[in-house]
């Protein structure tokens, strides 16, 4: 089918098809999101929020099972797990938002499922960094992209207590990351994409999932009905999110920083970030 298409066309058919493959957790939750509010009765004897558990716990097992995941990747994504669940807890205690249907496996008002949304981002990460064979030339020191991550987490907290100091942090990922390329690789060819423009088209489609789970009633914003959209300014907050989450993975993949420039023959050769 490619050799029939044209080179343009058939490079973009396969980076889409390339990055539904990578987001397939993320694909599988939301599934699992819409069918759910579409069958799931009142009269149940099980939760719906308890049966998304169960399924996602599912949907784990079968990426290990499958070796869509490796054990060392699903170490870091349990890290995604455990700091969501954190920041859900804190958040819906908050009044921030709040999860409206009933379960036994809640705790402090947040289903145990939900940490598995943000581990789907960190799913997400992983396998698109491996699928597209991806290399981050030229990185900044790792120190700062791990104090930085730290600052946005921490502000997603302390901005309930201290004023909010999200606009420094969104000047600060254009500053440090401003240089930064993510090169990929489709076939045998090398593109690039600058990270801050990666990082705000994802945080545009992470946007459109949080509709989903809006739209489903799964989740409702303080003041909002279930089929508004959700305000724009949750992009803002997914795009420094998702610094913390690429952070964490690169944990895990530290061989695709280089802090040299590369050229696109040299991208599957980069040398490795110094700490």
């Amino acid at each position: 089918m490619r050799a029939r298409l044209p080179f343009a066309l058939a490079e973009f058919v396969m980076f889409v098809l390339k990055q539904g493959w990578a987001c397939l957790f993320g694909i599988l939750m939301l599934g699992g999101l819409i069918a759910s509010k579409a069958l799931w009765q009142d009269g149940w004897p099980v939760a719906r929020y308890d049966a998304l558990l169960v399924y996602t716990i599912a949907i784990q097992a079968a990426f290990l099972a499958l070796g869509l995941e490796s054990w060392r990747e699903v170490r870091v994504i349990a890290l995604f797990h455990l700091t969501g669940t954190a920041m859900e807890i804190f958040k819906v205690d908050a009044g921030s938002w709040a999860y409206p249907e009933p379960a036994v496996m809640k705790l402090w008002g947040v289903p145990l499922f939900s940490g598995f949304m943000y581990a789907s981002v960190g799913s997400y990460m992983a396998r698109v960094i491996r699928v597209f064979e991806m290399r981050f030339a030229p990185y900044p020191p790792f120190w700062m992209t791990v104090a930085l991550a730290a600052a946005i987490y921490v502000n997603f907290f302390s901005h309930h207590f201290l004023p909010d100091i999200r606009m420094a942090l969104f000047a600060a990922t254009v500053l440090f990351f401003a240089r930064t390329r993510i090169w990929f690789r489709i076939g045998g060819n090398d593109y690039w994409m600058p990270l801050p423009l990666a990082a705000f088209l994802s945080s545009f489609f992470l946007w459109l999932a949080e509709n989903v789970g809006t739209g489903t009633g799964t989740w409702v914003y303080a003041g909002q009905h279930t089929f508004k959209w959700v305000s724009l300014s949750k992009m803002g907050s997914w795009y420094l999110l998702l610094f913390v989450s690429f952070t964490t993975v690169t944990l895990v993949y530290r061989d695709a920083l280089s802090r040299r420039p590369v050229t696109p023959e040299r991208t599957s050769r980069a040398q490795p970030a110094e700490g």
